[in-house]
This record gives C-alpha cells, sequence and structure tokens, in this order.
C-alpha cells in the first residue's frame, strides 16, 4: 500500500456549512453554486497532495451559539454528504480496520464538546454519528473543561467522566486548545491521548504552543504532536516552512520521532482575518496554505534530513499507530 499523509485537523466541514448558509468569503468568491462543493474544491486537492487519512471536526465552539449540537449537526450532515456523493473515492473510518481502506478516510472528530451541550451522556449519539477523536475545549472553558483563555480551570466532574468514556469506547483524546490545569487533571486519570494541532513553545511563544513539560508528559503517554501549520504559532514574522520544520526538530528531539506528525489547520478558506491587501489569504505558511502543496511540506522534512522510516514516522505511521491502538474493531 502506497505511503499517504496523515492530516490530524482540516476544517473544511465548516468551510462547506459557511459557504452554504452565510455567503462566500475568502477564495470560496471564485467558485460558483454550492453543489457538490466537498467533491468539486476539497476532493481533487486532498488527492492532489497524497492526503489518505484525513481527520474532520465538528467545531461549535462559538460563544454565541445557542444551540452548538445544531451548528454541528450541520457540519455531520455536510460530512455524510460527502461520503455518499463520492462512495467510489472516499470512505468514513469508525473502525481499525478501515484505516487500510484504499479510498481517502474521512474521519470525524470534534473541536471542543459545546455540542453535547453539558451532558456527558449526550456523546453516545455522536459516537455513533462516527465521531472517533474529540478535544474537550477550544480556548475557552466549558462545561467540561479549561481552555488557553483559562489556565487554572482543569477539567470538571463532567469532564472525568467524559475523559473516562472516551478510553472505554476508544476515542482519541485530544488536548489541543486545553488549558495546563486541563492537561495536569488528565494526566491524573492515566488515559492516553495526543494533539492533533499545536506547536512548540520554546520555538515560538505562544499559548497555543506546547511547553516543555507537555511535549514531555505527550510522549510517555505514547501520543503524537500534529505540528501545527498556521503562521500565528509557528512565527509571524517568518511564516515559513523553514521556520514550520524547526517545530519538527524540536518536537523530534525532546520527544522521539515516533511521536510527531501532521496537523496543518488549513483555515485560509474558512476565515477572513489576516488577510493580505490584494485578497489573498495570509494565515497559512509561505507556500503552504492547501493540502494539494503537501509535496512542498515533505521536501522541506527531507531538505532537512528526513528521509526513509523517519519521514514515513511523521507523515503518516506514527498516527496511524494511535488511530490503531484506539479504535475499536468492526
Amino acid at each position: 500500500m502506497p505511503a499517504v499523509i496523515v492530516d490530524a485537523h482540516n476544517d473544511l466541514l465548516l468551510e462547506l456549512v459557511l459557504s452554504r448558509e452565510e455567503g462566500k468569503f475568502g477564495d470560496l468568491v471564485l467558485r460558483t453554486g454550492d453543489e457538490r462543493l466537498f467533491d468539486r474544491y476539497w476532493l481533487p486537492r486532498l488527492e492532489a497532495g497524497g492526503v489518505g487519512i484525513q481527520i474532520c471536526p465538528l467545531y461549535a465552539a462559538e460563544k454565541q451559539y445557542a444551540r452548538p449540537s445544531e451548528r454541528a449537526l450541520a457540519q455531520e450532515a455536510e460530512f455524510r454528504r460527502a461520503v455518499a456523493e463520492n462512495a467510489e473515492r472516499v470512505c468514513q473510518v469508525r473502525s481499525r480496520e478501515e484505516l487500510d481502506d484504499t479510498r481517502l478516510r474521512l474521519m470525524l472528530s470534534m473541536e471542543g464538546v459545546e455540542a453535547l451541550e453539558g451532558e456527558p451522556a449526550a456523546f453516545e449519539e455522536w459516537w455513533e454519528r462516527g465521531v472517533r477523536s474529540a478535544s474537550l475545549t477550544w480556548n475557552h472553558p466549558n462545561e467540561f473543561a479549561g481552555g488557553i483563555e483559562k489556565p487554572e480551570q482543569g477539567l470538571t466532574e463532567r469532564g472525568r467522566a467524559l475523559v473516562r468514556r472516551f478510553a472505554e469506547l476508544g476515542v482519541v483524546l485530544d488536548l489541543a486548545h486545553a488549558s495546563e490545569q486541563t492537561w495536569r487533571d488528565v494526566l491524573d486519570e492515566e488515559v492516553p491521548f495526543s494533539v492533533t494541532h499545536a506547536g512548540c513553545r520554546a520555538v515560538f511563544d505562544h499559548s497555543r504552543n506546547l511547553a516543555e513539560w507537555q511535549l514531555e508528559a505527550l510522549a510517555e503517554r505514547g501520543g503524537v504532536l500534529g505540528v501545527m501549520a498556521l503562521r500565528f504559532v509557528v512565527d509571524p514574522e517568518s511564516p515559513t516552512l523553514s521556520r514550520w520544520v524547526d517545530h519538527v526538530d524540536h518536537a523530534v528531539s525532546l520527544m522521539g520521532i515516533e511521536h510527531v506528525g501532521l496537523g496543518a489547520d488549513f483555515v485560509d478558506q474558512v476565515v477572513t482575518l489576516g488577510q493580505s491587501p490584494d485578497g489573498k489569504s495570509s494565515l497559512g505558511l509561505e507556500g503552504f496554505t492547501r493540502p494539494e502543496e503537501y509535496p512542498a511540506l515533505v521536501a522541506a522534512l527531507q531538505g532537512r534530513g528526513y528521509e526513509g522510516d523517519r519521514l514515513q514516522a511523521i507523515k503518516s505511521e506514527n498516527w496511524l499507530r494511535v488511530l490503531r491502538q484506539t479504535l475499536p474493531g468492526s
């Protein structure tokens, strides 16, 4: 089976909902019509970039959402539409056996569990819908845990119950966006976890990046860091692929090659902030804002000496290990 990219975070589902409901923005103004947007826009780009497994978050963490579950359900409906309309080329991953499918494999996740609306038991429905990875928070706190905006708040009792249920079901617990106290409380729970999209604070000091003790704890639990490729965490003054590889180098030196993977977090198609005067998005790195540009990222890794098994570990094998260890059998 040929080597592929495993990308742990891409907000394409949010984009599909926004383009359908709220009008076009960013580079979406270049497209006409909302029908089959996934297979007209995202599918060829994922395939061109060599992406074999894409984790797709449901995001409903904005404070103004009165019913976050409805927001997440709209995105999940777009996910089901994308899979159904492209069944010959796309499938959904629910179990470890489906990781070996030859089609593009899409897996549902949650970026923040606001869609549960405060009830841990509500996750059972999302499990049935195929959610296999979840972070407890986005930046701000919720009924389950603290986010980076409130570093002193950790897991609530509801959060502890949810973390334990994730471990029972076979859900990849994601500590992206989590507060430092949430990290400490999760460590007390002695459950495995990973981080789908972040960088290294020692390389660039930003609250979304991980401190040394967090990287060390992540490695001790057997998890993987998906190194994020947005300029505000990589280095706003030098938003280059070379600078991104600096984060990779640091993570590898501290944790070992087996704990570093990819989590690009493509958002240039979703948000309007940070655009340059010519209207081109500037939230991603120079030369890396879309999945079809993954060959450039791979070339940057190769230029820094990542080849053979070490390159494959970062591209796919580390995330595949976590998924195989965590997901249930069929």
